[in-house]
Parts: C-alpha cells; sequence; structure tokens
C-alpha cells in the first residue's frame, strides 16, 4: 500500500490520511511504501524533495530538506511488526533523473547514507533504517537507474545480516513506456503494476494484461523469482479508471493468483483512498 500523499483529501478537505503506524495496526498489507521523493537530480547543489503531504511539515535547519521525526517513529513500529517500509522515488508530478550513470551511482550513495544504512548528519527519518527503495518512475528517461540499482545493492552487503529490498511501479502497457529498460536489466524483488488509468486496467476484462507482466518475470527479469503485484485503486475517486467492485475484484485476484506463479498480491493506490473508501479490511 502506498502511504504519503494523502490523495483521499484533495476533493475531500479534512478527511486527511492516518499516521503511518495506524495503518500497521489495522493489518493493512503486509508492505508499506512512502510516497514520494519526488524531486531529485544528484546535481549536489539542492537536498533531494520529499512530498508526505499533511504529515510532515518540518524541515532541517538552514534545509529544504525535511526532517520527519514522527514518520521515522513509525517506520519502526511497522518493522517491529513485520512490516517493510519503502520509499518511493519519482511519481507522476516530481522532477527527477540522471545524466549519466556516474550520477546515478553517486544518488544511490547519498540514498544509502540517508535512509538506508548509511551515517548521514540529515536522516529524514532519523535512526529508522528503511527496508528498500521503490522505483515510480512516470517521467525522463531512464538513463541510470539500472546502475543506481546495482550500487545500491553493492551498499546491501554492508549489512549482510539483514535483507533490503528493490521495487518498481510500472503503468500496465507493456513494455512500460518509462522503466522498460529498469525492469529489464535491473534485479527487483517486486514490481506494483499500476492496473490503472489505463486501457489494459481491471475494469477492461478483455485487455487485463497479467498474463504479459507473467511472461515478462519468468523468462526476461533479471530476477525470474520477482514477485508482480496487482496494483488496484483504492477507491472510485482514487483513479480516473481501473476500479471495480470489491466482489469483482476477489474474483480476478484467485483467477490471477491461480494461474500465474509470479503472482504477490496486491497494491492499493493510496491509503487515505483504501481507508475512507473502506473496501478492504487488509490490504497491501
Amino acid at each position: 500500500m502506498y502511504w504519503g500523499q494523502n490523495s483521499h483529501a484533495v476533493g475531500n478537505p479534512g478527511e486527511n490520511q492516518l499516521p503511518l503506524d495506524e495503518y500497521c495496526d489495522k493489518n493493512t498489507g503486509d508492505v508499506l511504501v512512502l510516497s514520494f521523493l519526488s524531486e531529485f537530480n544528484a546535481d549536489r547543489l539542492h537536498p533531494p524533495t520529499l512530498n508526505f503531504a499533511n504529515s510532515c511539515l518540518t524541515s532541517f535547519d538552514n534545509s529544504t530538506l525535511l526532517h520527519c521525526s514522527n514518520i521515522g517513529k513509525a517506520v519502526k513500529k511497522c518493522q517491529k511488526q513485520g512490516k517493510i517500509v519503502l520509499l518511493s522515488l519519482g511519481g507522476a508530478s516530481g522532477a527527477y533523473g540522471f545524466a549519466d550513470d556516474v550520477q546515478a551511482e553517486r544518488y544511490a550513495d547519498e540514498i544509502w547514507e540517508m535512509f538506508l544504512g548509511g551515517n548521514s548528519e540529515t536522516r529524514p527519518f532519523d535512526g529508522s533504517i528503511l527496508d528498500g527503495i521503490d522505483l515510480d518512475i512516470e517521467g525522463g528517461s531512464s538513463v541510470g537507474y539500472v546502475r543506481f540499482v546495482q550500487r545500491l545493492r553493492e551498499r546491501f552487503t554492508e549489512v549482510p545480516n539483514r535483507r533490503f529490498y528493490v521495487s518498481a511501479a510500472p503503468q500496465c502497457p507493456y513494455p512500460d513506456f518509462y522503466s522498460g529498460p529498469i525492469l529489464d536489466n535491473a534485479f527487483l524483488d517486486m514490481v506494483f503494476v499500476q492496473f490503472y488509468n489505463n486501457y489494459c486496467g481491471l475494469d477492461h476484462p478483455n485487455w487485463y494484461n497479467f498474463e504479459q507482466w507473467h511472461e515478462w518475470a519468468t523468462t526476461i527479469s533479471a530476477n525470474k523469482d520477482v514477485r508482480v503485484y496487482m496494483g488496484v485503486p483504492g477507491s472510485p475517486s482514487a483513479a480516473s479508471t481501473g476500479y471495480v467492485l470489491p466482489d469483482r475484484l476477489e474474483e480476478i485476484v484467485n483467477a490471477t493468483r491461480g494461474k500465474f506463479s509470479s503472482f504477490g498480491g496486491m497494491m492499493v493506490w493510496d491509503a487515505s483512498q483504501a481507508d475512507y473508501g473502506k473496501r478492504w479490511p487488509g490490504v497491501c
């Protein structure tokens, strides 16, 4: 489940997302994705731009970098409950990308130091160590991202007793326009395919193409054991298209799970939509 953008409140002022740890207490799935780190270019002139809507508004002294101690505490609480907590880079409205592999490698080191196993003096979540990084690349080019993932995995080995993850969130048309080269060449653990806002969404059964993604996972992906998650809107207002009623969704999930070994579960956009939509008692 993606958390952080408070998208339900855009059309419903005052009906805000809950703190991260309250979704963990509700048992809303096994993976929580913090969204987003929405602007980055690794030029070392500007810190990364984090955006968690109403959930974090404070920054480090003399800096625009958010300092979210409350989220850091929530991350630790969720992890104690066995949840995986990732940070998503990108998003639909961000400004991001790399000029080359050198820049991407340098930025992977910065992400490691700030959010994962490193020791940066400015860690937005203080001492909390996230479980990995999600790439929701919906703009720019694919330059550098494969090297970015490679470098992250090199840094992962510095903490051998802990597992870190890398995921991606392509849109359902295959191959994905922005992240196709990343998907084919970077070692990913999970792929959260967005089956909404496109012709191949869940509301278009003749075009629903999980089979294509299963074929990619088992024959093309660098990790032949990658898990493919069915991304769904958390309510009718969460996406322009793709929403289906709960009974129909259950049918699609059961059929997909039974047919494709790569099926990993459901991904929901986003926590606020699912919460106020009250669709499911527990989703990922």
